[in-house]
C-alpha cells in the first residue's frame, strides 16, 4: 500500500516536473519568437527610415537640378535675345548703307550720262575736223584718200617685211643656237655613257666543210640528202665548185639559222642520211626556239624591263635573227633603249616608258615575212595586243615620223635614240645603188618646188643646197621654202640622222665702164 502510494506520488511529481519543463520551454520559445519579431520590426523600421531619407534626398537633388536647368535656360534665352538684337542692329546699318550707295550710284549714273553726251559731241567735232583736213591734204597732194592709203600700205608692208625678216632670222638663230647646244649636251652625254661595237654581226649563210668527201656525203646519192635537208628546213643548199664550202640560201633568217645549226651538227656527227637529217633539224628547231626565248629574256633583263608577257619576250628574241642594212635588229633595239633611257633621265621623262618605246619600235620586223602590213603597223599591233601603255603605242606609231609626227617627250626620245643608234659610224652598211638613189631623191624633191633653179645633195646626203631664182622668190620666201622642202623630205624619205636644207638666193649686178 505504501509502495503504491509512493509510486503515485512519484508519478505526480514526474507529471508536475514534465508540465513545468514543457511550460518553461514553451515560454522560452515564445520569448525568443518575440525577440526575433522585435529585431525584424526594428530592421524593417531602419530600412523604411533609410528609404524615406534617400527619397527626401532625391527629391531635394531633383529640385536643385531643375532649378539649375531653369537658370541655364533663362541665361541662354537672354544671350539669344541679345544676339538677335545685335543682328537686327547690323542689318539695319547695312540697309542704311545700301540705301546710301544706291543714291550715290544714281548720282554717278547721271554724271556718266552727261559725260557720254559731251564725249559724243567732241567726237563728232573731231571727225568733222579730220574730214576737213583729209580734203585739204588730198587737194595739196593731188591724190585721193584711197590712193594715199594704198601708197601708205605698200610702204608699210615693205618696212614690215624687212622687220619681220630680221626678227625671224634673229629668233631662228638664237633658238637654233640654244636648242642645238642643249641637244648636243644631252645627246653627247647619252652617247658618251653608252659604248657599243662598231662592227655588227650578221647571220652567215656559209658553212665550211672539213673535206670534199664531206661535201659528197652532204649531197648524198643522187642528191637525196640535199633534197631531204631542203624539205625539212625550207632553205636552198648551194653546192658549187668552191672547195670546202656549202652556201645556205633563204629569205627567212630563222630558217637559215635552223639550217646552219642542223648542218653543222650533221657535219660534226658524220652520219648524214634522211632520217638523221630530220632528227637533227627538229633538234635544231628546238634549240633555236630556246635561243630565241633566251635572247628575249636577256634583252629584257639587260634593260631592267621586268613584267613583260612571255609571248612578247619571245617575239623580241626573234629580232636576233633580223638585220637591217647589216645591223642586227635586236642589238639595235637594245642599244636604242639604253640611249632612250639615258636621254629620259637627262630631261626628267619616264624612264621605263622611254625604254619600252625604243625597244619595241622595230618589233614588227620579227613578223614582217609572215603578216601583211608595214613593220610599223605590225609593231603597233603587237604593242596593243600585249597591253602596252598608250604612250608607248603612240611612240611606236610615230617612230619613223609618221601619223602626224611626234607629240610627246617619249615620241621625241624614241625617235632620237633610233636615229643615234642607226646613224653612228659602223652601225649600218648601205649599198651603192641605194645610196645614189637616196641622193637623187633628195635633189628631185627640192627641184620640184616652183622658183627653184637647181639643187645639190652634198655631205653624203646630210645637206641639200637649193639655188632659187631671185626674181621669183624674195628673202622672206626662202625661209618658207626651206621649211617646206624639209617637211617634204621628212614625209617622203627614210634616212638616218638629219638632213640640212640650205636655200640660197643670190642677186648679181653688172656694170660696164666705157
Amino acid at each position: 500500500m505504501g509502495t503504491g502510494i509512493t509510486i503515485v506520488i512519484w508519478a505526480a511529481v514526474g507529471i508536475a516536473i514534465g508540465y513545468f519543463t514543457k511550460s518553461t520551454l514553451s515560454k522560452m520559445k515564445s520569448d525568443r519568437a518575440e525577440e526575433e519579431a522585435e529585431k525584424i520590426i526594428k530592421k524593417a523600421q531602419v530600412k523604411l527610415d533609410d528609404a524615406a531619407k534617400k527619397e527626401k534626398e532625391i527629391v531635394i537633388s531633383a529640385k536643385e537640378e531643375a532649378s539649375k536647368i531653369r537658370e541655364r535656360s533663362e541665361k541662354e534665352d537672354q544671350q539669344r535675345r541679345t544676339e538677335l538684337s545685335n543682328v537686327e542692329k547690323r542689318l539695319g546699318q547695312k540697309d542704311d548703307n545700301l540705301d546710301r550707295r544706291a543714291e550715290e550710284l544714281d548720282k554717278r549714273q547721271e554724271v556718266i550720262i552727261k559725260q557720254d553726251a559731251e564725249i559724243k559731241e567732241v567726237k563728232d567735232e573731231i571727225i568733222k575736223i579730220r574730214l576737213q583736213q583729209e580734203d585739204k591734204l588730198a587737194a595739196v597732194a593731188k591724190m585721193t584718200k584711197e590712193e594715199a592709203k594704198d601708197l601708205l600700205l605698200k610702204r608699210t608692208e615693205k618696212e614690215a617685211k624687212e622687220d619681220i625678216l630680221k626678227v625671224i632670222k634673229d629668233v631662228e638663230e638664237t633658238t637654233k643656237e640654244e636648242a642645238e647646244g642643249k641637244a648636243r649636251d644631252i645627246i653627247g652625254m647619252a652617247i658618251q655613257r653608252y659604248a657599243a661595237e662598231t662592227t655588227v654581226e650578221s647571220t652567215t649563210n656559209v658553212i665550211s666543210l672539213p673535206t670534199d668527201e664531206m661535201k659528197g656525203r652532204v649531197i648524198g646519192k643522187e642528191g637525196r640528202n640535199i633534197q631531204a635537208f631542203e624539205r625539212a628546213t625550207g632553205v636552198d643548199l648551194i653546192v658549187d665548185d668552191t672547195p670546202g664550202v656549202v652556201i645556205i640560201s633563204g629569205f627567212d633568217p630563222v630558217r637559215r639559222a635552223i639550217a646552219k645549226k642542223a648542218l653543222e651538227q650533221l657535219v660534226s656527227d658524220g652520219r648524214i642520211q634522211p632520217a638523221r637529217i630530220e632528227e637533227l633539224v627538229e633538234k635544231a628547231k628546238k634549240d633555236i626556239n630556246t635561243d630565241i626565248k633566251k635572247a628575249g629574256e636577256e634583252a629584257v633583263l639587260e634593260l631592267s624591263l621586268g613584267g613583260l608577257p612571255v609571248d612578247l619576250i619571245k617575239i623580241i628574241g626573234r629580232l636576233k635573227y633580223r638585220t637591217s642594212y647589216g645591223q642586227n635588229i635586236l642589238r639595235h633595239s637594245i642599244e636604242s633603249a639604253h640611249i632612250a633611257g639615258m636621254l629620259a633621265s637627262q630631261i626628267g621623262a619616264n624612264l621605263r616608258l622611254a625604254k619600252l618605246a625604243a625597244l619595241l619600235h622595230d618589233v614588227g620586223k620579227a613578223l614582217d615575212h609572215e603578216f601583211e602590213g608595214t613593220h610599223i603597223d605590225l609593231s603597233k599591233d603587237i604593242a596593243v595586243k600585249y597591253g602596252m601603255p598608250p604612250e608607248v603605242i603612240q611612240a611606236i606609231e610615230v617612230s619613223h615620223e609618221g601619223s602626224g609626227g611626234p607629240k610627246s617627250a617619249i615620241d621625241f626620245i624614241s625617235m632620237a635614240a633610233d636615229a643615234i643608234s642607226a646613224s653612228r659610224p659602223g652601225a649600218r652598211r648601205e649599198s651603192v645603188e641605194q645610196y645614189i638613189k637616196r641622193l637623187g631623191d633628195l635633189e628631185n624633191i627640192a627641184t620640184n618646188f616652183p622658183g627653184v633653179e637647181r639643187a645639190y645633195a652634198i655631205h653624203a646626203g646630210r645637206e641639200v643646197r637649193v639655188m632659187v631664182i631671185p626674181e621669183e622668190i624674195d628673202d622672206l620666201g626662202i625661209i618658207k621654202l626651206s621649211k617646206e622642202v624639209a617637211r617634204k623630205i621628212e614625209k617622203d624619205m627614210t634616212y638616218p640622222g638629219t638632213v640640212k636644207v640650205n636655200v640660197i638666193r643670190e642677186i648679181r649686178a653688172e656694170g660696164i665702164a666705157k
